[in-house]
């Protein structure tokens, strides 16, 4: 008996080892993926409107943002051409830094890309959409007007949209060619955008919309100009801080949430890099930028990130 009992003892101690081995090891892992960086990427600097807003919300996170300025501007490309310049970003976003979750910071790739990377890679893909659905709930003329690019507009993703939210509000859009080149040349506030800009707005004015919509991330940074042509007649509606929060909210569900206190680091890529591109970068980020060059067509080589990581 008092060999069996030792046996049994033995047996349960065994046991409870490997319960504990197992969720350490379980535990472990979680805290690797919890670990690793999210992706951002954009046509070029409107994703940092983006990425500022995830910043905010999630300081503990890592952040790894790609401006693709060798393909500026998404919204004159085809939806095959950006799905497959998407697709590149991705992969090396994955390959090269491990991202737990990729945020598309731009209304035009979402709208060519999302579902296809959705299908393609098994981690977290958000994607943007205009800010339709506040904007119908806020305004009281009952007319909404949207800025976007061409290509938002003609999609399926923004048809879909005004089916869904625009059934008893006027929906005025307005699709601005010109206006990303401006922004990407650091004119946001030049006399020529001042111009273009009233241009494409007066319209949606002239029809009483109070509510705009913008319908691209490189929008936010002529929001003072929208205001100062509209005297202030018009509320604005840009969706950088509800993409952050349904990010926290599918890292949440999936436990992967980076818990820890410190603030996590950002690393800046441009796949067309000169000095200019760093001062813009660091222009409209606010702040001295680590911005790095990064060629989609050359082998990668390792990056500052994945050292810390691995």
């Amino acid at each position: 008996m008092k060999n069996n009992a030792k046996i049994l003892a033995k047996s349960l101690s065994s046991f409870a080892r490997y319960l504990y081995d197992a969720a350490s090891f379980s535990w472990q892992i979680q805290r690797m993926s919890q670990d690793k960086p999210i992706g951002i990427f954009d046509s070029g600097v409107g994703g940092l409107t983006v990425l500022r807003h995830i910043r905010t919300m999630l300081p503990a996170e890592d952040l790894v943002y790609v401006g693709d300025t060798a393909y500026v501007p998404y919204g004159t490309k085809s939806a095959d051409s950006i799905c497959k310049r998407a697709d590149q970003i991705v992969r090396y976003l994955i390959d090269q830094h491990q991202v737990k979750a990729v945020v598309i910071a731009c209304n035009t790739a979402t709208s060519a890309a999302v579902q296809y990377l959705r299908n393609a890679f098994d981690i977290p893909v958000i994607g943007m959409e205009p800010g339709l659905k506040p904007a119908v709930r806020l305004s009281k003329s009952g007319t909404v007007g949207v800025l976007a690019t061409e290509s938002t507009l003609k999609s399926e993703k923004f048809q879909h949209l005004v089916n869904r939210f625009g059934q008893e509000t006027r929906v005025i859009t307005q699709h601005c060619s010109g206006l990303v080149e401006l922004i990407e040349q650091g004119k946001q506030a030049a006399d020529e955008t001042r111009e273009l800009v009233k241009h494409y707005l007066q319209p949606l004015l002239d029809q009483h919309a109070d509510t705009v919509v913008l319908g691209c991330t490189h929008y936010p940074f002529i929001a003072p100009l929208i205001l100062e042509i509209s005297k202030g007649s018009v509320e604005i509606i840009e969706t950088g801080s509800a993409i952050a929060k349904h990010l926290q909210n599918v890292l949440n569900d999936q436990q992967l949430l980076n818990d820890r206190f410190a603030n996590g680091s950002i690393y800046f890529y441009a796949t067309q890099y000169d000095a200019a591109t760093r001062s813009k970068f660091n222009m409209f980020w606010g702040e001295e930028t680590n911005l790095q060059s990064l060629d989609l067509d050359k082998p990668w080589v390792e990056t500052p990130i994945q050292n810390e990581l691995n």
